[in-house]
């Protein structure tokens, strides 16, 4: 695979800014580095290699975090996560990456918008929610490496603090990734430039946990939400444009 001296310092920078965010929030890292990836790469390539940093960065933040985790209604989607998960892993494989291309930058857009000009309130969700929700989310988390902002507004709607937002997160992401690393090993999209290019980010990742822990006291949750609505609003219609 050849790579641009353009995505030498664009992929780096955005994995970087990624787990910052992640980190602070404890989601976005996806939502960040994916479409910023995918003006580089194709999708098949982009979401195995985030796959596998995002396993070592849910591990970390989940250990650190673990006291927090709201197990009474996180438990409760997780069958519902694994169908998903197989099915956004075959629709990532059968899927032509001109039609995956314009969906996801659509989908970011829209995740960018909302994060952008949302209000602090949270609608309260049911708890047979966590079936649609969970299959939803899993879909989304295989085909796009995607699911996060869906998580949180289930765990808000339920009642969650944003602590327990923040120590559930990296758990449900473990969970999650080693999912999805199981399926994509299965269907073949575990290859060795994946596992090259994945061991390469892992510094990069660490480095940007490291300034998130230093950070989190500095910059309030709502301000960082922000700023992804930002980023994703231009990297969802960059996508777009370039789909067209």
């Amino acid at each position: 695979m050849i790579v641009s001296n353009l995505a030498l310092v664009i992929v780096p920078l955005a994995v970087l800014t990624a787990y910052v965010v992640f980190g602070l929030c404890g989601f976005g890292s996806t939502l960040i580095a994916v479409p910023l990836m995918a003006h580089f790469f194709p999708l098949k390539f982009v979401i195995p290699v985030i796959v596998l940093v995002d396993c070592l960065a849910s591990l970390h933040q989940g250990f650190r975090l673990r006291e927090g985790v709201n197990k009474r209604d996180m438990l409760p989607m997780l069958p519902f996560i694994v169908a998903g998960m197989v099915i956004g892993a075959m629709l990532l494989v059968r899927t032509p990456g001109s039609i995956l291309l314009p969906i996801l930058g659509a989908f970011v857009t829209g995740y960018g918008i909302y994060y952008t000009f949302r209000h602090e309130s949270v609608f309260q969700v049911a708890r047979w929610t966590s079936a649609p929700i969970g299959l939803f989310a899993g879909t989304t988390s295989a085909l796009f490496g995607m699911a996060g902002p869906i998580y949180v507004m289930y765990l808000a709607g339920r009642g969650s603090t944003p602590e327990q937002i923040r120590a559930t997160m990296p758990v449900i992401f473990i969970f999650t990734t080693f999912g999805r690393i199981a399926l994509f090993a299965f269907l073949g999209l575990i290859t060795q430039e994946v596992l090259l290019a994945a061991a390469l980010l892992v510094p990069v990742m660490a480095l940007g946990l490291w300034l998130a822990n230093r950070w989190h006291s500095k910059i309030s949750r709502a301000q960082a939400v922000r700023a992804i609505g930002a980023v994703l609003t231009l990297s969802g219609a960059s996508l777009l444009f370039r789909a067209l």
